[in-house]
């Protein structure tokens, strides 16, 4: 349920910034917009989300989601549309996914490491018994006494 709640927030938030930008001051088409949006949010969620920012830091994470938003907006953005250079829009509306992206990492992060905190506090409940006795190997003359009783 997190990660349906995290997607759809990265959704709306990638979709708005994208049509503020690449919608309305460069006149791309809602349906281009729309097509960007989802593959950007994915591909950004499992690779920046999932991939990178657990095993770094924030930094890291947005400068690699920056990398991808610019690489996904520019190559999708030329290919499904005509006309002018989409490499300054591209650099603009990455920059800008760029900054959202800085603040929901704060919040994946916290939700990650939450997770970690309940886990390891499931752990430490654990109780353990062990049995204890007086010896700790048999004798043999206690071990011939048996046999010769059993006999």
């Amino acid at each position: 349920m997190r990660h349906i709640r995290n997607l759809l927030v990265k959704f709306i938030a990638t979709f708005a910034v994208l049509f503020i930008i690449l919608g309305m001051f460069y006149d791309m088409s809602f349906g281009n917009v729309l097509a960007i949006s989802l593959v950007l949010t994915l591909a950004a969620y499992l690779i920046g989300d999932m991939l990178i920012l657990p095993r770094t830091n924030n930094t890291m994470a947005t400068l690699a989601d920056f990398g991808l938003a610019f690489l996904v907006i520019w190559l999708m953005g030329e290919n499904i549309t005509y006309g002018d250079s989409l490499l300054m829009p591209a650099l603009i509306a990455a920059a800008a996914i760029a900054l959202f992206e800085a603040f929901f990492h704060k919040s994946v992060a916290n939700q990650i490491n939450n997770e970690n905190n309940e886990n390891q506090q499931q752990s430490r409940n654990l109780r353990y018994q062990t049995e204890a006795s007086k010896e700790l190997t048999p004798r043999k003359n206690d071990m011939d006494n048996k046999n010769k009783n059993n006999q």
